[in-house]
């Protein structure tokens, strides 16, 4: 019953504030400071492509727990994409109680936001919508790696990038997740104070500059991973499916051919 009266008149049976808005702003920004981290981590892992080939390999087994399991088990990524996926649908449910329910909510948000001229407010209309655009463009990149993690490495990746064309959704997912994460990031240090320190207003000035700097290094860094997956899966074409052998196992078989 009280959980009923508190739905309707948004007060607890006590005539006290609900706590729920509060407690789902909490979910939401635990969840998005999970997502953002992993995501850059997740980056530096990806662009492992640009050292090698052989250490984009060793990444790969790595998480695949080839140190526990011979030969590493894809299952394990399975898992983890899952755990991420469930983050993923649970913060995108959180942001969207806060999206314009209508086309006149829409529009006096839209004019609140010119005529205060606030940078910090527009700034959530571009969070708003790399949200929109990441919850279908994410999904579809979680689904596969979910049912597809034994297909992860330098040839079965940027197979998947060049001939099964998925370039083009990339380059539209890193550039909704690289602008949505930093600013996302940048919101909840301002939110929750993190880092206010005894000027909260030259605190939040050196945020920024920070947020424009890791939104163009991750930028960079993410079109040039895009780049060398599209040119690796471009001369691996007519080979496409083939599973990439690394150097030191061919060594290994070449000696072994030399002493039969």
């Amino acid at each position: 019953m009280s959980d009923l009266i508190e739905g309707y008149i948004g007060t607890t049976v006590e005539r006290k504030k609900s706590r729920v808005p509060a407690k789902l702003d909490y979910i939401q920004s635990a969840t998005g400071l999970i997502l953002g981290l992993f995501m850059w981590g997740h980056m530096f892992m990806v662009a492992s492509i640009l050292v090698s080939k052989d250490f984009m390999y060793a990444v790969t087994k790595f998480f695949e727990a080839s140190f526990i399991f011979d030969g590493g088990n894809p299952l394990l990524v399975s898992i983890l994409a899952l755990v991420i996926f469930i983050i993923f649908i649970t913060h995108a449910a959180m942001g969207m109680r806060k999206l314009p329910g209508n086309f006149k909510q829409y529009q006096v948000m839209k004019a609140h936001a010119n005529n205060m001229g606030h940078e910090d407010t527009k700034l959530w209309f571009t969070q708003a919508f790399t949200g929109f655009a990441m919850f279908f463009l994410g999904s579809i990149h979680l689904y596969i790696i979910m049912t597809n993690s034994d297909a992860i490495g330098p040839y079965a990746s940027a197979d998947r990038v060049w001939s099964e064309w998925m370039w083009p959704l990339y380059i539209l997912l890193l550039l909704a997740v690289e602008l949505h994460g930093t600013i996302g990031l940048y919101r909840l240090c301002v939110k929750w104070g993190w880092f206010d320190g005894n000027d909260p207003k030259a605190s939040r000035a050196r945020l920024k500059k920070i947020k424009k700097i890791l939104t163009v290094f991750f930028l960079v860094l993410g079109f040039a991973t895009l780049a060398a997956y599209m040119k690796i899966g471009m001369e691996h074409a007519d080979r496409a499916g083939e599973r990439y052998n690394p150097t030191l196992a061919q060594v290994e078989s070449t000696i072994m051919e030399g002493i039969k």
